[in-house]
């Protein structure tokens, strides 16, 4: 997935057109609607555009330029002539900005979409063939963009948006559940970035910190159960109750390790069940620390030997894992009397 460390853009957040966008005065539906639940316009097929694409009030390069449909917006193709298609689109808010973000007084109101006429070329429609492999290759490419310091600011949404369209106007392509993980997590990796940088992000309790929006999470988890996909997306969610810092308190390490341990019992063959099981051995080695730091030598030692014991867990079920290997040296820690957790004292 991209990187985090050029995501200077405000967050965005998922936002889907109206199954009545045949009325061109009708705004825009509210957010967190699952892909199932998103009925087929009635004007014609949805579409999306895979460059920034001028909306024109004819279908002539030399009328009057209405605006600029962003890359990955969601169109609805009411008309065609010739090369240029006359759509309704989604052209001057963030189709992804999410309700709560909005101002307490005055300015929420969601503008309709605009209806114009835009070049066909760049625009892939529901009856695109290949269009669900066209669309996903584009959004890998903005995602990949995403992770160059050079790239475009907005490539992460874009790849996000690009993503959902996937999800959305091909639901049953093979590619649908991975699209609508990889939408989900770019949203929470860049509200999670953001979120990073405000003062409460240290808080210890997670009530404390703003909440992020997990509904999109949650929808893959509902939508695609018992999938690597459902898998992915639960792990992401464990993000929203850790600690902002632990200060100090056992009471952080114990209900994380809880957390993650209960994670890899629901997920066992998940593709981060191996990291979860390393996060649990690593807060019940910090633990075994704290404990003998605080000269409970019974709990330092159950502790530690939970540490082990998850460790022989992760030894069978993921031997050739990096996660393995690092619980291992976390145990070896533990048997040597090397401090894991405020080494600084030693």
């Amino acid at each position: 997935m991209f990187s985090v460390s050029k995501l200077h853009v405000q967050p965005v957040f998922p936002l889907a057109l109206a199954a009545a966008l045949a009325a061109p005065a009708l705004p825009a539906c509210g957010a967190g609607i699952p892909a199932q639940q998103i009925q087929k316009p009635m004007a014609g097929p949805r579409a999306t555009a895979l460059q920034i694409t001028p909306l024109y009030v004819q279908p002539d390069p030399n009328s009057q330029r209405l605006d600029k449909v962003q890359i990955g917006r969601e169109m609805v193709v009411a008309e065609r002539s010739g090369p240029w298609l006359r759509v309704y689109a989604n052209t001057d808010i963030e189709e992804m900005q999410d309700q709560e973000d909005q101002p307490m007084v005055g300015g929420n109101e969601t503008p309709p979409p605009i209806s114009g006429w835009v070049q066909a070329k760049g625009v892939v429609e529901e009856t695109t063939p290949n269009g669900d492999q066209i669309i996903m290759g584009a959004a890998a490419n903005e995602e990949s963009l995403a992770s160059n310091p050079r790239g475009p600011t907005n490539a992460a949404q874009a790849a996000g948006l690009l993503y959902r369209r996937v999800a959305e106007m091909f639901p049953n392509s093979p590619l649908a559940g991975e699209a609508a993980w990889r939408a989900a997590d770019i949203r929470w990796q860049l509200q999670k970035a953001d979120v990073s940088t405000l003062p409460s992000a240290k808080e210890q309790q997670a009530y404390l910190r703003p909440r992020m929006n997990e509904d999109p999470l949650h929808n893959v988890v509902k939508h695609y159960p018992r999938t690597r996909w459902a898998a992915l997306a639960a792990f992401d969610l464990i993000d929203d109750k850790l600690c902002g810092n632990w200060e100090g308190s056992t009471k952080c390490p114990e209900k994380e390790a809880d957390l993650y341990e209960k994670y890899a019992d629901e997920y066992p063959d998940g593709p981060r069940t191996a990291e979860a099981l390393y996060q649990a051995v690593y807060r019940m080695a910090v633990l075994a620390n704290m404990y003998s730091a605080g000269g409970d030598k019974g709990k330092s030692a159950a502790a530690a030997n939970h540490a082990r014991e998850l460790t022989k867990q992760m030894q069978t079920h993921f031997a050739d894992s990096d996660y393995t290997w690092r619980a291992r040296a976390l145990v070896y820690k533990l048997d040597e009397d090397i401090p894991v957790y405020g080494i600084d004292l030693d």
